[in-house]
């Protein structure tokens, strides 16, 4: 091979001068083993973030698709978990419109070390909202949790000019301010054909058969969930790979899809029952034909947003579809209190997560 060829391999391989080893040292090999390249130890912190708040997201949000088949005793509690979960998990695979919008549409990034610590801080940001309004038994919405976080983070990183504003308001604004203004309209529109076209029937029977039919509604219900929902968490993990410089475009990779899925689905295996007996029975007392049409109309709502790419907050649609069902019987039906209480947290959670978000990334910048 000669000298020259000799040096050449040598140097590939780590050696040198003296007593310098040949070949790669146990320790090296672990390391490579350890961590892909490409992979820095903060990358890896924030995806281990990111599959944090994907699973609280999932027991957190458990409420938005089995809340109102399990108070109509439409499905066991314990079965209820299980097809929401298999069914969110089927959902996360559908699609990445929403994904894309969370890793570009929303706010610029730095690159390198810089944006991992924006997008860890975003993360903290929804992690803590979440289990805040979880141990207090509000359905608050995970989704705006997470972009209010890193909208917070953004701003703390780079000022107002890394928020891309005309994204922020077509696809956060107006949807925050629409879905569940759609929730409740076309929750109340829909149960009144439905009690217009079964006015005849017994109650007793009309009960039976919709809580037949709420199998297949509180299904469609975690599907739809799954499919937007998962995706927010897919966009970023996304956007931390292209603040690496491991992505040069905002395509989700399948590990991601797989990861994200994989995290709501056991999530959502753990169920949150705080939020789900706020959302099952102190708002309205549901029948299974509210149940059929709330869980109906919100899945509906859902997936034309995650078609659209339109990270809408599933549990505003699911709350206000519920406040439009039990509104079609009689008005006070619905506890408005409750119903308040709710509404109050859907306005914090922007700017709660957001300053919780900011306060992390003034933490981590000087930590790491």
């Amino acid at each position: 091979m000669g000298c020259e060829g000799y040096g050449r391999r040598r140097r590939a391989i780590g050696g040198g001068a003296g007593n310098e080893p040949i070949g790669p040292t146990r320790g090296s090999l672990l390391a490579f083993r350890a961590v892909p390249e490409g992979f820095s130890l903060l990358l890896i912190v924030v995806l281990v973030f990111a599959v944090i708040f994907d699973y609280i997201n999932g027991f957190h949000d458990t409420a938005n698709a089995i809340a109102t088949s399990v108070s109509t005793r439409a499905l066991r509690p314990s079965h209820a978990i299980l097809m929401s979960a298999t069914a969110n998990f089927i959902g996360a695979l559908t699609g990445t419109a929403v994904a894309k919008t969370i890793a570009s549409g929303i706010a610029t990034t730095p690159s390198g070390d810089q944006g991992q610590i924006v997008i860890a801080a975003a993360l903290v940001g929804g992690i803590v909202w979440d289990l805040a309004t979880w141990r207090l038994g509000i359905p608050s919405s995970s989704s705006h949790a997470l972009i209010g976080g890193l909208i917070g983070a953004a701003i703390a990183a780079g000022g107002i000019g890394s928020l891309q504003i005309a994204g922020i308001y077509s696809k956060v604004i107006v949807p925050l301010l629409a879905s569940p203004v759609l929730g409740i309209v076309v929750g109340f529109l829909f149960m009144v054909v439905l009690l217009n076209v079964f006015k005849r029937a017994h109650p007793k029977r009309i009960n039976d058969r919709f809580r037949r039919l709420q199998l297949l509604s509180a299904a469609y219900m975690a599907f739809s969930h799954g499919s937007n929902d998962a995706q927010k968490t897919m966009g970023i993990i996304t956007l931390a790979l292209v603040a690496a410089g491991i992505l040069k475009e905002p395509t989700v990779p399948i590990w991601v899809i797989l990861l994200a899925a994989s995290a709501i689905a056991m999530g959502t295996a753990v169920g949150g029952w705080r939020i789900i007996r706020t959302m099952g029975q102190r708002v309205v007392k549901l029948d299974p034909v509210h149940g059929f049409a709330a869980e109906t109309t919100a899945a509906t709502i859902i997936l034309g947003a995650s078609s659209l790419g339109v990270p809408v907050s599933t549990t505003h649609v699911i709350s206000s579809a519920i406040m439009g069902v039990g509104a079609s019987d009689r008005f006070s039906a619905v506890r408005w209190g409750v119903a308040g209480n709710i509404v109050t947290a859907w306005i914090l959670t922007i700017p709660a997560s957001g300053a919780v978000a900011w306060l992390a990334w003034e933490v981590l910048s000087r930590l790491l």
